[in-house]
């Protein structure tokens, strides 16, 4: 399978201490380096510079060939687009509204922190409520009706396998 993924996914996963769900859920994942200079930038958060200068086996970092300029994006989301395209990706990890939606428009499936959250809990990987309030702790902003959906759908799958 192959996953790129944009920085805000990554921050946050980094942040909550649940990044090796990428690992578990996807093999690996190539991360643009744009993004990579991303998580290296002075402002971004300790554990997150911490983890992208010591990059895990599972994590590749790769430069677009041909960054696609006609996508008004910032250089992460922008580059993690054209690198899903470029490797005929299977997934692409974006949080940002008009990013998910210019991947989209490209044919190119989407998912971002809470899905990647969410689909690790469907493989009980992760507590759902605890996964939810680590991410709350963050600086990580949803409407709080999406986290209410999430939850109520995390409840819903426990219960069907309580059944």
């Amino acid at each position: 399978m192959i996953v790129v993924s944009d920085t805000s996914p990554l921050n946050y996963l980094i942040l909550t201490g649940y990044v090796h769900l990428l690992e578990a859920l996807y093999g690996r994942i190539i991360i643009p380096r744009a993004v990579w200079d991303e998580l290296l930038k002075p402002g971004a958060p300790a554990p997150v510079r911490e983890w992208a200068d010591g990059l895990p086996a599972w994590a590749e970092v790769r430069e677009p060939a041909a960054p696609d300029a006609a996508l008004n994006l910032d250089p992460g989301e922008r580059d993690a687009i054209t690198l899903a395209l470029e490797l005929q990706a299977d997934l692409v990890l974006l949080d940002e509204r008009r990013g998910r939606r210019e991947a989209a428009k490209r044919g190119l499936a989407v998912t971002g922190t809470l899905g990647v959250l969410d689909a690790a809990a469907g493989r009980g990987l992760v507590e759902l409520p605890e996964a939810v309030a680590r991410l709350r702790q963050t600086t990580f902003r949803v409407p709080p009706s999406l986290l209410q959906e999430l939850l109520g759908r995390g409840r819903e799958r426990e219960e069907g396998e309580a059944d």
